[in-house]
């Protein structure tokens, strides 16, 4: 959408050419060097606890008969399986050699029986971190959802709900079909290949190592999604649904908290970093519930986008050293917010501003 009015075009000039404060970045870029090392007795241990968790809780709410005590089970898996989905984030961001085996061990526990391989994010997520792509219309994963309609958000939310059949289709159909028709295949590679909210977003064709491991964790994807068809005949439709069900869950989640990682007022104009910073969001301490909804240091997004390069259980000490290190004035602050409800609230009633 494009804003017409001249008074909100120039308002929007004007946010998205917010000086940067140089003390703040500063003081980031030495967090940035202090709080650099991804350590792997944590990293490994709990996505390995998150996995074992959600995938023997989803077992029991197939196989248990109590209804009570299903959905009890369902809510775990769901909550446990999208902790350990979360460390996708992680996967973008870990300096190659830091983390041996941690890419190959989160696809085969998580990213392929999720139908979720790593690919589709790698080489995406980066894109996002870009300085002169954020909110333009390069970057996968931003649109100016503020400044449209109101029927987009429930949208944007529906779209998350189906995802388990979007992505049964995405391998178990189109993978076998785009082998066998070429300009099929390049449709699928530039448009059904990542985890992107931006609709006018196309992949190029990977290359070298990248297009190996690629080619591994599609033909993964593709095995699940089949076998998930067959479990139907074999089984029955229990197992399936319950798993879909559960699937869907966990992506409405993550689209929820997508939808408060930023406050998505750009529309197209290249930001300065501070900028950017003010246009995403922080849920720090004392707030609980962000724990669950916004795992793996996604709480502190806001944060992430200063220091790209710090691994989430540090995220925690650094926006803790910066708050002692800033003073009141500092744009640092008005990052901060204290829950999911009030960011929804602020998002709905922006698009309902009328707008010329």
């Amino acid at each position: 959408m494009t804003v017409h009015d001249p008074i909100l075009a120039a308002a929007q000039r004007a946010r998205a050419a917010i000086p940067d404060d140089t003390v703040m970045l500063r003081a980031a870029a030495e967090l940035a060097r202090e709080y650099a090392h991804a350590d792997p007795r944590i990293y490994w241990p709990d996505l390995l606890a998150s996995a074992l968790i959600g995938w023997s809780a989803l077992a029991g709410a197939i196989l248990i008969d109590n209804l009570a005590i299903a959905l009890a089970c369902g809510l775990v898996s769901m909550l446990a399986l999208y902790r350990a989905a979360s460390f996708i984030h992680e996967l973008t961001h870990i300096r190659k050699g830091a983390l041996p085996g941690f890419r190959m061990g989160w696809n085969l526990f998580v990213g392929l029986p999720l139908m979720i391989p790593s690919f589709m994010y790698e080489g995406v997520h980066t894109q996002h971190h870009a300085r002169t792509r954020y909110g333009t219309a390069e970057d996968p994963e931003y649109l100016p959802l503020a400044l449209m309609k109101p029927w987009s958000l429930p949208l944007f939310i529906l779209v998350a709900a189906l995802a388990p059949v979007g992505l049964i289709l995405r391998f178990g159909v189109l993978t076998p079909l785009s082998l066998l028709i070429p300009a099929l295949r390049r449709k699928v590679v530039a448009e059904f290949s990542a985890l992107s909210i931006n609709p006018a977003y196309r992949r190029r064709t990977p290359e070298g190592a990248f297009a190996r491991q690629w080619a591994w964790q599609e033909a993964g994807a593709c095995i699940v999604a089949l076998a998930l068809v067959g479990s139907v005949f074999a089984f029955g439709w229990k197992p399936l649904l319950v798993y879909m069900a559960v699937h869907s869950a966990m992506t409405v989640i993550n689209q929820l908290r997508t939808l408060v990682a930023h406050l998505w007022e750009n529309e197209g104009e290249a930001m300065t970093v501070t900028a950017q910073y003010l246009d995403s969001v922080n849920v720090p301490p004392p707030a609980t519930l962000p724990a669950l909804w916004a795992p793996v240091g996604l709480r502190y997004h806001a944060l992430h986008h200063l220091l790209p390069s710090v691994p989430y259980h540090a995220l925690g000490k650094a926006h803790a050293c910066l708050m002692a290190m800033i003073d009141a004035e500092s744009p640092y602050h008005r990052g901060n917010y204290t829950g999911m409800i009030p960011l929804v609230g602020k998002i709905a009633r922006s698009t309902m501003t009328r707008r010329a």
